[in-house]
């Protein structure tokens, strides 16, 4: 009998492993063999490929001419838009280093899977953060919202990176949360991969740390991230240097930049220092917003760390719309509170969530099958005035939580 539980632990591993396994083959065989792709994930595996193989900088031209000719079969034209190059922290590489010797059909369809486990994941920890079990009914759906959402898909497609990110973010919070601190710790460390996606984040949740005398978090923290900076210098004693400098090369490379910038000087064409000028107000706004939940309002806590992540989204310099699965969080919520209300009015919610974005992509597209702008600033900004609008709600849930505990 006392065998019993650790046999059926045992089990259930090796059935999930089984699953997950199948579903890598599927992929393979239904998707990634037959159709390559997954291009920014192509950009990291190859150049991680570059280093682990060929003894290749990832930040130099050779391992760019790689990325070129793996994507291309050709090299790049100057007037192609495509970011062919790495622009990643170094230690990026260490991670890919499973992958790199297998063929990149098996090695992306690996990815894919991964990144597909993480989204199903991070929705069950936004549930577990907001206290709602959802019936198995709602369950479905929001699995359907998850993998039916265009920011959603087209992240799997891409294989992007920014997806492993969210559910980092979303891994910190929730370790935060329960007071595991060590795992927030590390998660936060690794999310430093995009720092573009936490530049608000971390610099909060360390300020809320060192106030609240969460000293295992921020020792952690700052442990796991020199152990990384440690470890990427002795892959690459110049990386510091090459990366920043391909980080220079990225602006020239992106077409589209921050929803704010797309407002101001893609529509208004008011110029960059209105972009700069307004994105700092925002920022300024956010501040003040974080003021009491570092002055001992911890009920404001996790709605600060949504507003602070979607704000993040709206004045980046540069995002990117997979990016917006971040956006899981404050509309999870307020999916959460409708049920309590309505459930009907929940199901509306979800089905608007998977339809109205895809009409938006499809009725915009272009001649160059890319984007429009303005699918970079409707869910940034939409998720502004429903994180201020509902924020009692927010306020009163980690109230609630507080008090029994």
């Amino acid at each position: 009998m006392m065998l019993a539980k650790p046999i059926k632990t045992t089990v259930g591993i090796l059935v999930l492993f089984g699953f997950l396994a199948v579903l890598v083959v599927l992929h393979h065989n239904l998707l990634t063999e037959p159709f390559p792709g997954h291009n920014d994930f192509l950009v990291v595996w190859e150049s991680a490929r570059s280093y682990w193989k060929d003894g290749l900088n990832p930040y130099l031209e050779q391992t760019t001419i790689n990325i070129q000719m793996r994507m291309l079969g050709r090299l790049a034209s100057p007037d192609e838009y495509s970011v062919f190059f790495f622009a990643y922290p170094m230690y990026t590489v260490a991670f890919l280093l499973p992958l790199v010797y297998m063929p990149y059909a098996w090695a992306s369809a690996i990815w894919m899977v991964a990144l597909e486990v993480m989204l199903v994941t991070a929705s069950i920890m936004i549930c577990d953060l907001i206290r709602w079990r959802p019936s198995p009914m709602m369950l479905g759906l929001l699995m359907i919202l998850t993998f039916g959402f265009y920011y959603t898909v087209r992240g799997l497609l891409l294989g992007q990176i920014g997806v492993m990110m969210y559910w980092l973010e979303i891994v910190t919070l929730w370790g935060l949360w329960k007071g595991r601190d060590n795992l927030a710790a590390v998660a936060l460390a690794l999310s430093t991969m995009k720092p573009q996606m936490g530049f608000l984040i971390i610099p909060a949740l360390c300020l809320w740390a060192l106030m609240n005398r969460r000293w295992r978090f921020l020792s952690v923290f700052i442990a796991v991230s020199l152990l990384l900076i440690t470890l990427s210098f002795l892959m690459e004693p110049t990386w510091i240097a090459d990366w920043l400098t391909q980080v220079a090369l990225y602006p020239s490379h992106a077409v589209i930049g921050s929803p704010v910038s797309v407002i101001t000087e893609m529509m208004l064409g008011l110029g960059s220092w209105a972009e700069i000028g307004i994105s700092g107000l925002i920022v300024l706004w956010l501040i003040v917003q974080w003021v009491p939940v570092l002055r001992g309002h911890p009920e404001r806590w996790l709605w600060a760390c949504a507003l602070a992540l979607s704000v993040t989204h709206v004045v980046a310099p540069r995002t990117a719309t997979p990016h917006y699965v971040i956006y899981f969080l404050p509309f999870i919520f307020v999916l959460s509170a409708w049920v309590r209300r309505n459930a009907i009015l929940a199901i509306v919610g979800i089905v608007a969530l998977i339809v109205l974005p895809w009409i938006h992509f499809i009725s915009t597209l272009g001649e160059g099958k890319f984007e429009h702008p303005s699918l970079y600033v409707t869910i940034p900004l939409i998720s502004l005035p429903v994180l201020w609008w509902t924020r009692r709600w927010w306020w009163d849930l980690t109230a609630q939580k507080a008090s029994s505990t």
